[in-house]
């Protein structure tokens, strides 16, 4: 599909991308078109030969390691691997101690521990719901999920179970005594609670009173003082609302009815224009543009059906209240948000300059700069108080690409007219040369950083990738056992406290990648909190709510403190190869192996190129519903690949699984109306085809990217569409 191009200076723009920019983003902004296209220009100008360059040095960096593992097979000498590594650039040498300076970040990011809800920007739904998930009704989350077992006439079913309900209720109620305890009662033999002088009295049927064990936990109510509406407590500065029916009266033999718990969930969302979308063309970008643009200036709508009832989702207002004292004020209804930019190894040619694509993250830092100054002019803004625009910077290796982002960020605000450091970055800590060099790649960052996140799964990826030669990998599932994986998590804690990022900004840890196993996340998520980590990814708006609870039950706060000057994880560690030796596997558990691969793959490509899904709940090969985007493809795809080179599987028996395979996730699907089977038509099927050249052209694919691959593919999907 051809679309008109507007010409500004040398630059030829896509005219929907050109329209949005002059007629919807800038307006209010005080920009002026010339000035932004203008600085567009320069940026691409003086950046895109310095963008290539770091995009080739990668590419050396794979072929000198490539080399030294092919010299170098079996076990690895570490001090020879260390000094090599040194010699070629790939470990850089540490400078002295510093500090962090980041300034002007808001609470959510410096100072409050707490969930992260990372969402496609491309649903308008999505959006809404991850910014409005900062405060989330806990017996809804709570009653919708796993935590509470069905078993005993407690199912979910479609109508409300009273049986359900009670064990709902007394779950909260547990949950109150542990979050704000009473000094000598619990909250579940409540019959009414009332305000007295700033404290907060409880009343028990037997006429006793209690206190709260800590009086600062009492932080707000609303209406009346003898029988208020709405009771707020905080702890580990998270609130909890209580809220009572409105008509309620006194009643000493009866047990308050708590109408409902409302928890602070999603402190921080995170909107992506990376990993969990599909944008492949001016259509597609516009679209997630206009929405980012939507939330930044209030105006983002989508309508919601609900058992055939329509309704309109908008940004949640403020929650008013009075202090204990009387006086009023008020908490943010929405959680504070991120932009994630593409990474720098995406072209895009919705703007070319001199006949050529642009790198997409440098319209990205733009745009998405641009459109959160309406956030920044606004008298109450909607995002963040303190004058900072929050921007995640993924797939960045090594301390010259994060300097390349901080330079162009700085460049934007001298186009744009904002105040130095007025853009924050996020560091995600998820390839191999940005571990290993974490500490000097937030030096350079210094005074914009306000987090470093691990992403395990693209970190896991890029592993495979980038010691491909030096055996076969080890099965997926031992990967999260492995040294260097157990080191890279202790090691970005440890590097973050080391540069004093507590208080200014947060240490993040990964997605949780099983929407619907909710017992799992909270059984084995509380160790972010305890591994000193201030927030944590989740996948939806329940899983922000219960994993939320971990933070009431660990103050990171005071974990950090103790953690500050613990030794940094050993760089052998770090550098320990996740390849195959005493593990030995028979053929059954090989093609398990790859049949479980594959069936990932196949059942996210053919959704991501067939119906623009660029993040969904993919069943596996046992029907367990996993979160999927490019992240997990990347480490699928790079694990076929990898035992394709070494030998354990065939190419033949891969196409032979993959066929197999094909007919599976067809059946998976076979409820959606709009689905496009592939076993029908293996050949001519785009999604089919997409899936095997990730596996078979993993070697070859710049750091095992999968964008490289799925992108013309699906622009040849549309095209077909289109007729």
């Amino acid at each position: 599909m051809t679309l008109e191009r507007i010409r500004q200076y040398k630059l030829h723009i896509a005219s929907p991308l050109y329209d949005l920019v002059n007629t919807e983003i800038l307006p209010g902004t005080g920009i002026d078109p010339e000035v932004f296209w203008s600085g567009l220009h320069d940026i691409i100008d003086q950046y895109r030969p310095r963008n290539h360059e770091l995009l080739e040095k990668r590419n050396v960096y794979q072929k000198q390691l490539d080399q030294w593992h092919q010299a170098n097979p079996g076990p690895v000498d570490f001090d020879e691997y260390q000094t090599y590594l040194e010699q070629i650039g790939y470990l850089c040498k540490s400078g002295d101690p510093f500090e962090v300076t980041t300034e002007n970040v808001d609470d959510e990011v410096a100072k409050i521990a707490g969930p992260q809800l990372v969402v496609p920007i491309d649903n308008a739904r999505y959006a809404l719901n991850a910014a409005n998930a900062r405060w989330n009704s806990l017996y809804d989350a709570v009653y919708s999920s796993d935590i509470v077992s069905e078993e005993y006439g407690c199912a979910r079913g479609n109508r409300y179970n009273p049986a359900r309900g009670a064990k709902v209720l007394s779950y909260t109620k547990d949950f109150l005594d542990q979050a704000a305890p009473l000094a000598n009662a619990s909250h579940a033999n409540v019959v009414n609670y009332r305000v007295q002088g700033e404290n907060l009295i409880a009343q028990m049927a037997d006429g006793s009173e209690s206190v709260l064990g800590i009086k600062e936990c009492f932080a707000g109510y609303c209406g009346s003082k003898d029988l208020p509406s709405r009771i707020l407590l905080c702890n580990n500065d998270l609130h909890i609302e209580l809220k009572f029916n409105d008509q309620r009266k006194l009643d000493r033999n009866r047990l308050l009815e708590v109408r409902d718990i409302f928890v602070e969930s999603a402190i921080t969302s995170i909107m992506d224009l990376e990993d969990s979308v599909v944008a492949v063309d001016a259509e597609d970008k516009v679209n997630a543009y206009r929405n980012w643009l939507g939330l930044m200036n209030g105006s983002l709508e989508a309508e919601i059906d609900k058992g055939g009832v329509s309704s309109m989702r908008k940004l949640n207002p403020d929650r008013n209240y009075l202090r204990p004292d009387g006086t009023p004020f008020t908490l943010k209804g929405r959680g504070l948000m991120f932009v994630r930019n593409v990474g720098t190894h995406i072209d895009t040619d919705m703007v070319t300059l001199n006949g050529e694509s642009i790198p997409e993250t440098f319209l990205d830092a733009m745009v998405t700069v641009a459109s959160a100054m309406h956030d920044l002019k606004s008298d109450s803004p909607l995002n963040s108080r303190k004058g900072s625009i929050y921007v995640v910077k993924p797939k960045m290796h090594g301390p010259d690409e994060v300097k390349l982002a901080v330079d162009i960020f700085s460049r934007v605000e001298e186009h744009l007219g904002l105040p130095k450091n007025t853009v924050k970055i996020g560091i995600m800590d998820e390839e191999r040369r940005t571990t290993v060099n974490l500490s000097e790649c937030i030096r350079v960052a210094r005074e914009r950083v306000v987090f470093i996140n691990t992403g395990f799964l693209d970190r896991t990826g890029d592993e495979i990738h980038s010691v491909m030669e030096s055996g076969p990998m080890i099965p997926k599932n031992h990967m999260k056992a492995t040294p260097w994986l157990l080191s890279y998590e202790d090691n970005n804690v440890e590097v973050g406290l080391g540069v004093g990022l507590s208080g200014r900004g947060q240490i993040g840890k990964g997605m949780w990648a099983a929407p619907d196993f909710m017992q799992g996340m909270i059984r084995e998520k509380i160790a972010h909190p305890r591994s000193g980590a201030s927030t944590a990814w989740v996948p939806s708006p329940t899983a922000a709510t219960l994993h939320a609870l971990h933070y009431h039950m660990v103050d990171v706060g005071k974990r950090q403190a103790q953690l500050v000057g613990r030794s940094s994880a050993k760089l052998e560690k770090l550098l320990t190869l996740p390849v195959m030796a005493d593990i030995d596997l028979d053929p059954l558990q090989v093609d398990r192996e790859i049949q479980n691969n594959a069936q990932g793959i196949l059942g996210y490509v053919v959704r991501w190129i067939n119906q623009g899904v660029g993040c969904s709940k993919v069943p596996d090969i046992n029907d367990v519903a996993l979160m999927e985007d490019r992240a997990t493809l990347r480490i699928s795809s790079q694990h076929i690949a990898n035992w394709l080179r070494h030998g354990i599987v065939s190419r033949e028996q891969v196409e032979e699984i993959f066929r197999s395979m094909a007919a599976v996730v067809d059946r998976q699907n076979a409820a959606d109306p709009t689905y496009i089977p592939m076993s029908q038509d293996l050949k001519g099927s785009i999604a089919y085809q997409t899936s095997l050249d990730l596996v078979f052209k993993g070697c070859e694919l710049p750091n095992g990217y999968t964008e490289y691959v799925l992108h013309p593919r699906r622009r040849d999907f549309k095209n077909a569409q289109a007729g």
